[in-house]
């Protein structure tokens, strides 16, 4: 199978009422508590998420270049669980719980300044959602979100119900009016959100050094932000452990410029590029990367 289709193909882990139940156990049980308990939900996906697992331990090794230990891959899994859980207080508004450290936010400032919009390009490593306690300590900014729709349905209808507003922002992926929905919402000077490390079945890539081996990157949102003339500014909002988050803002490109006869070759260099500092930010915190499956088809190669 390729990478392509392994982490579109996983099964949806939990059922709608368990996604439920971990709502209620956040907002009503306060935070304290509903991070006690995912010590024994960690628990039970590192024993029972096989392929989640054996995911994590193909990263490990990569990064560390040995083999993982167990308690390695429950810190791990118990990262992205913190964050799943940290998710409901960011949709509700909840941000006196965290303390968030914001890096490079000017970059961000200028460009709303500029009434210009832009491609916020982030990925799976950390939570794109610690973002939006940005704008309790700098200044909010309008955001649109493309998203994926389709895959983890109950886990989007969820949170749709955390944040209706939030469910009016995003532009979801792959049909007819989608285009034009981006094109528009950068010309009211909308920052658009995207992640841009996984490749889906359909997506067009380039070939990319990543952790020392050749690997597939779609090409998506470097060529939206050519088409729309814009800037791409990278977003990383790592999970420190505890109440802490560091959020991370650096400018990619103030303008994409694609010659037809060498559109795919400069593509390459914009896609390596962010490799590159997707690589820089997974190194510095190695336990947010939450991509768990084969990322690099090292089973099928």
């Amino acid at each position: 199978m390729s990478r392509s289709r392994n982490w579109a193909r996983l099964p949806e882990r939990g059922s709608p009422l368990a996604l439920w139940l971990i709502r209620a156990i956040a907002l009503y049980l306060g935070r304290p508590a509903a991070r006690a308990l995912l010590y024994p939900i960690t628990l039970y996906f590192l024993i029972t998420a096989a392929a989640a697992r054996q995911g994590s331990r193909l990263y490990l090794r990569r990064v560390s270049g040995r083999e993982p230990r167990w308690r390695e891959l429950f810190h791990h899994i118990h990262c992205f669980a913190a964050t799943v859980l940290d998710r409901v207080y960011f949709l509700t508004g909840r941000l006196d719980y965290f303390r968030i450290e914001i890096f490079g936010g000017q970059t961000i400032l200028d460009q709303v300044a500029s009434g210009r919009g832009c491609i916020l390009l982030g990925s799976h490593l950390g939570s794109f959602d610690a973002l939006r306690g940005v704008g309790s300590t700098l200044r909010p900014f309008p955001i649109k979100i493309l998203m994926n729709v389709e895959h983890n349905r109950a886990l989007t209808r969820l949170f749709e119900a955390l944040n209706p507003e939030l469910a009016r922002a995003i532009i979801p992926i792959g049909r007819p009016e989608t285009l034009l929905a981006v094109q528009e919402s950068v010309a009211r000077g909308c920052l658009i959100g995207a992640l841009g490390d996984r490749v889906a079945q359909d997506d067009k890539t380039v070939c990319c050094r990543f952790f020392g081996q050749e690997t597939r990157f779609p090409i998506g949102p470097i060529l939206l932000a050519a088409l729309m003339e814009c800037p791409v500014i990278l977003c990383f909002g790592l999970y420190r452990g505890g109440d802490r988050y560091d959020v991370h803002f650096e400018k990619l490109a103030e303008r994409i410029a694609l010659e037809p006869r060498r559109r795919q070759e400069q593509l390459g260099v914009w896609v390596q590029r962010y490799a590159e500092r997707l690589e820089h930010y997974a190194r510095l915190a190695p336990y947010n990367w939450f991509n768990f499956y084969d990322y690099w088809a090292e089973e099928s190669s």
